[in-house]
């Protein structure tokens, strides 16, 4: 289909926060990740109709727009919890108890990694590494760095969030 072609459902005041960044930034080459990046930062996320309209308005592909956001762990496709928890599943924390951590995560929060629990306050991630080998096992939440943990330490941990 070519761009303008059909109507995409997109909350109005979605589309006037992206319209107001596109114009602000289309003109710049190798724009796309910082429309991206601000469009999240408005929206908190970016849903598959928000992503086409990014299509149609930058008269980009949507395989390469959704390309770029599900190459890039920054960016979510699904909404995410007011706070995010990040636990490292990289070798060293692995081998020091991060499956464990991740664990009792899912058990306080009844969620699994990837989810976020019913209320919308915890969004639960296991990723790569986060570069902190000698604090292993670490996590973050909220961008936060906790480190040389264990799963009895996940009860404070949520305590102090929520």
């Amino acid at each position: 289909m070519n761009p303008g072609q059909y109507e995409i459902a997109i909350d109005p005041q979605w589309s006037t926060a992206i319209d107001t960044i596109v114009a602000a930034n289309a003109a710049q080459p190798g724009s796309l990740i910082q429309i991206l990046e601000q469009t999240q930062k408005e929206i908190g996320y970016l849903p598959e109709n928000v992503q086409a309209y990014l299509s149609e308005k930058l008269d980009i592909p949507l395989s390469e727009i959704y390309g770029v956001t599900t190459f890039y762990a920054l960016f979510n496709t699904e909404p995410v919890g007011q706070h995010t928890i990040s636990v490292c599943m990289g070798t060293a924390c692995y081998v020091k108890g991060a499956g464990d951590i991740v664990a009792e995560f899912e058990r306080q929060l009844d969620i699994k990694a990837g989810e976020t629990t019913q209320d919308g306050k915890f969004t639960l991630e296991a990723c790569r590494c986060l570069g902190a080998c000698g604090l292993a096992p670490v996590l973050t939440i909220d961008g936060h760095v906790h480190g040389r943990l264990t799963s009895a330490d996940v009860r404070n941990l949520l305590e102090n969030y929520e």
